[in-house]
């Protein structure tokens, strides 16, 4: 396999180079050089240990690259263990806020549970879909003057209120009171929304849905621009149930105990 041909590959299955060096167990640094291309040659032991990662053949025992599985036409949900997306003693709280604020303004990651999350540019589509969103969840707001506000991307948010994660979700609206002039929001917002691309879609299908559900985030939406489907996560239920829904449904927001949809034939 090609270093290109392994970009492609990686793309494609929405692979960080953090977990690519957690499953093949090269260092980090390593891999993110190679597909930089800052490494002109790589020794072929490193090239060998992440293609089996990004190989859907792999030897048995070894096949670790299949992120989700898709089952059906459209994938309704991710399938990945827990082990593949964990993180290891040694990366584990490794980086703290510290960190995090002592980064250059160029360079954007997210800080979860000690590890930072590289994060690229978003594309066209991905800001087009996130105003439109941001419009319809404001006039929901405004035309039912409720006390919610709603943030877009740039915009920390200390989930865990502890020094190792601070993420930046795409979207999220806050209800109730809570310090308007503050650097970031401290703790769970009432609803995120994340819109996936081909670099994210493992982080914010699987790790995110996690640190969303056990933080106290109440409904988490998953808009995936590939497939054309939004997966509608409510937590605050004693029957927890996804919803799936396609770009051409009005979708409810929870929260709002059914004042408020999104006409996603309008984003």
């Amino acid at each position: 396999m090609t270093i290109e041909e392994m970009r492609e590959k990686k793309l494609e299955l929405g692979l960080t180079s953090e977990m690519i060096a957690e499953l093949s167990g090269v260092p980090v640094s390593t891999v993110r050089k190679i597909f930089s291309g800052a490494t002109k040659a790589p020794r072929k032991l490193t090239i060998d240990a992440i293609t089996k990662v990004l190989r859907k053949d792999s030897e048995p025992g070894h096949d670790h690259s299949v992120i989700y599985e898709q089952t059906e036409a459209v994938p309704a949900f991710v399938k990945e263990s827990f082990a593949d997306y964990s993180t290891s003693p040694r990366q584990k709280k490794s980086h703290t806020l510290k960190d995090y604020y002592a980064l250059t303004e160029e360079r954007r990651v997210e800080l979860i549970d000690g590890v930072f999350y590289d994060m690229t540019g978003p594309s066209l589509r991905h800001q087009s879909i996130l105003l439109n969103l941001a419009i319809q969840f404001r006039a929901c707001i405004e035309g039912h003057h409720s006390s919610c506000e709603v943030y877009i991307a740039p915009c920390d948010v200390r989930l865990d209120k502890d020094d190792y994660t601070m993420v930046q979700p795409d979207l999220f609206v806050i209800c109730g009171d809570f310090d308007r002039n503050a650097m970031c929001y401290e703790g769970a917002p009432d609803l995120v929304v994340e819109i996936l691309s081909p670099t994210t879609r493992s982080k914010d299908m699987l790790l995110k849905l996690f640190k969303y559900q056990q933080a106290g985030v109440k409904e988490y939406w998953i808009v995936d621009p590939k497939f054309n489907k939004v997966t509608v996560h409510f937590f605050d239920t004693d029957e927890y149930d996804p919803k799936q829904y396609s770009f051409s449904d009005v979708i409810p927001i929870a929260i709002s105990d059914g004042q408020c949809s999104i006409d996603f034939t309008k984003i």
